[in-house]
């Protein structure tokens, strides 16, 4: 496919510098006809003159050169083609005259928000996840945006789902092993990286993205019931290891406390039982009913 040069500057003349220039002559070539207006009503007019073909003809050619005045808002671009043949893009808000012979087609330079569709891709662990993102664009190269595809907006909805895709499946949901390239947990590099690879995608239409973010994330509901199962083993695990480490450290203080400052003296038997009670104190899920047993002297 033959891609069309870069942007270019289209020829144009302030509006408000052509529009006396026209209006002098549109006076010019239509004051003979006015004369003989006046005069057919029994007006004099100052400087009379006969029509002649050239007013005859000059005045359908202002006419068509009026077709050259327009207005263009701010943020709004006016791309311009010649023939067929691109003539340039004219960027500058306000009042202009162009030549009378292109034809225009205006764009919007404003930033616009595309929320692609929520889609089921698999992440890089195999697991289906539903994914959405946000995206902020702009129009950077009219040429491109108006000539090199056929239609620019749809176009970026397509190529943004594809870098959605493309992103998910080379990271994991909660990241590896290691925790790292997590989609849930690295949300500001998933966020860069997946602007990066969007305006890859994008180049060839002239689209600038201003910033892309995920917006919603989740496991698919096939799976989802039983990763959430996981996840809570996971952190039943955890905090089940915390609560052994903790209370571990708990029995040995407190072992060491009492021995030191000569409140009992502890035989291996007794360690192994006083060590068994605090532990099942101190880890049990339920209340605990400690017994003591009362030796007869």
């Amino acid at each position: 496919m033959r891609e069309i040069s870069d942007e270019k500057s289209a020829i144009s003349l302030s509006g408000w510098l052509a529009l006396p220039l026209w209006l002098a002559l549109l006076a010019w070539a239509a004051w003979p006809f006015i004369g003989l207006f006046a005069w057919n009503l029994g007006i004099s007019l100052p400087f009379p003159r006969q029509p002649s073909v050239f007013n005859i003809l000059a005045i359908p050619v202002l006419l068509f050169l009026a077709k050259g005045f327009g207005i263009l808002q701010p943020n709004i671009a006016a791309i311009f083609t010649f023939f067929g043949r691109y003539a340039g893009t004219l960027h500058s808000a306000g009042f202009y005259w162009v030549n009378p012979f292109f034809q225009r087609q205006k764009m919007s330079l404003r930033a616009h928000n595309l929320n692609t569709a929520t889609l089921k891709v698999n992440d890089r662990a195999g697991n289906p996840v539903e994914v959405a993102a946000v995206v902020v664009w702009r129009v950077a190269d009219t040429a491109r945006a108006a000539f090199d595809v056929e239609d620019y907006g749809t176009y970026i909805v397509i190529q943004s789902e594809s870098a959605v895709r493309s992103v998910v499946s080379a990271r994991w949901y909660d990241g590896d092993e290691n925790g790292r390239n997590s989609l849930r947990g690295d949300m500001e590099a998933v966020a860069e990286l997946l602007a990066t690879t969007i305006q890859e995608h994008v180049a060839l239409a002239g689209i600038e993205i201003v910033e892309a973010r995920i917006s919603h994330l989740a496991y698919a509901p096939e799976i989802a019931s039983a990763m959430l199962r996981r996840q809570q083993a996971e952190a039943v695990v955890s905090a089940r290891a915390r609560i052994v480490d903790g209370a571990v450290g708990m029995v040995k203080l407190g072992i060491e406390q009492l021995e030191a400052a000569g409140v009992v003296q502890l035989s291996a038997a007794d360690r192994v039982k006083l060590v068994t009670n605090l532990m099942t104190v101190l880890v049990s899920e339920s209340e605990t009913h400690p017994v003591l047993s009362v030796g007869k002297e």
